[in-house]
């Protein structure tokens, strides 16, 4: 029985000293114990299945909310399908504005000249910033006068993070605007588009800032038209009317930069926010794209924006509100001015005293009660409207027909 026993063990001990390579490794990968064979053949599979699911050409894709593709439980996202990412129209319109409209939009950083107390030595230091847009392919830049005021020097960085030196080609306070102009290559300068003179502004239609809040440049927020035909306190010490009202965001370094539709159109200059704290609060306003368009081109030309007037010189308000007057009361009348063609009067000088003639309390239907009223109702004429100017003479009301004329 023993010889039998180590017969037969000796013949499987022959047996498996003749099995091929092949069988050894196949036998090995099926033993539990000699796990390292298993694993690696395993990790060639995975591999060549992970290749398969890179792959674009073997992808099958699935859109799942956020437009991603979804290969079984694995997101990705090909070179090949970014371009077929789904976006809203809104978000690719938001987009397809600041690609087009970004390279508009500058910096602009003005400088102060500063003494030092010791050694009585002037320097000039960056004393604030604000943003601006391209207003033509002559270097023409145009910003809020408040952003440039007090300024000794000034650059505009373009969207190429190009700088360049500007000087202010003129000013108009009344309106919060100014303009500058660098020397720049025409091919690094893209205008803003403005709209036709018929655009009608809507309360509801998006708007979109693009500006530098904080030094951040090129910033872009969106909000819509809150309200149109604001009237705020300006910079230049009268009411700045039909102010453009929006909900986008507006902040400090905001001032100065274009207020766009959904077309890429400038319809305002962002230029200030109602706010306790100083940042946005969800209220700014900019200056309406109608003034921009007639005072720009005017500052441009000549160096000052044109104001039609009557050719009047007026009493202060605060002497008229001392003496219980409402209206405006003619100090003098120019010579040869529309005023004295029209028969107007200014106050008269007596050794009996002085006595006032005229109180301008309306133009057309426009109520006048202050300088601030006066200039904003002839503010919409152009030189050589005619006017129907409402005064009191004496107490007693009367209406004169005046021709506006541009005031030196």
């Amino acid at each position: 029985m023993k010889t039998l026993r180590f017969m037969m063990l000796l013949a499987v001990i022959v047996l498996s000293g003749c099995q091929t390579k092949e069988d050894r490794n196949s036998a090995l990968s099926d033993s539990p114990e000699v796990p390292t064979v298993a694993v690696d053949q395993q990790s060639t599979q995975d591999t060549e299945q992970h290749d398969n699911a890179l792959d674009p050409s073997k992808l099958i894709p699935v859109q799942n909310a956020g437009g991603d593709v979804v290969a079984g439980t694995r997101t990705t996202r090909s070179t090949a399908q970014k371009d077929h990412i789904r976006r809203t129209q809104d978000e690719q319109n938001t987009i397809d504005i600041f690609s087009n409209s970004a390279p508009a939009t500058v910096f602009v950083i003005q400088n102060q000249l500063k003494r030092d107390f010791w050694s009585a030595r002037a320097t000039e230091v960056p004393a604030g910033s604000g943003s601006g847009f391209i207003w033509d392919n002559k270097g023409h830049i145009v910003t809020n006068y408040h952003v440039v005021q007090g300024g000794s020097s000034f650059s505009v960085t373009l969207y190429n993070q190009k700088k360049y030196s500007a000087e202010i080609v003129g000013v108009e306070p009344k309106k919060d605007i100014a303009v500058l102009k660098i020397n720049a290559p025409a091919q690094e300068l893209t205008p803003i588009q403005v709209p036709r003179d018929d655009y009608q502004l809507q309360v509801g239609q998006k708007t979109i800032a693009i500006g530098n809040p904080f030094g951040l440049d090129h910033t872009l927020t969106t909000g819509i038209i809150s309200a149109i035909g604001r009237e705020m306190a300006g910079i230049g010490g009268v009411t700045i009317r039909d102010m453009i009202q929006t909900d986008a965001a507006i902040n400090m370094g905001n001032s100065g930069g274009p207020l766009l539709d959904s077309e890429g159109q400038l319809i305002g200059m962002n230029t200030m926010i109602y706010s306790p704290s100083g940042s946005s609060a969800g209220i700014g306003f900019a200056v309406p794209y109608t003034a921009i368009k007639r005072v720009v081109p005017q500052i441009i030309r000549t160096g000052k924006a044109e104001q039609v007037g009557l050719g009047i010189s007026i009493v202060s308000d605060d002497i008229a509100k001392r003496n219980k007057i409402k209206g405006v009361i003619i100090m003098s009348v120019s010579p040869g001015s529309p005023a004295e063609k029209a028969g107007l009067l200014g106050i008269s000088e007596t050794n009996s005293g002085i006595f006032i003639n005229d109180i301008i309390v309306g133009i057309d239907e426009h109520p006048v009660t202050n300088y601030d009223s006066l200039y904003n109702a002839l503010d919409a004429h152009k030189p050589g409207d005619v006017v129907q100017v409402k005064i009191l003479r004496k107490g007693e009301p009367k209406t004169v027909p005046v021709k506006l004329t541009v005031l030196k």
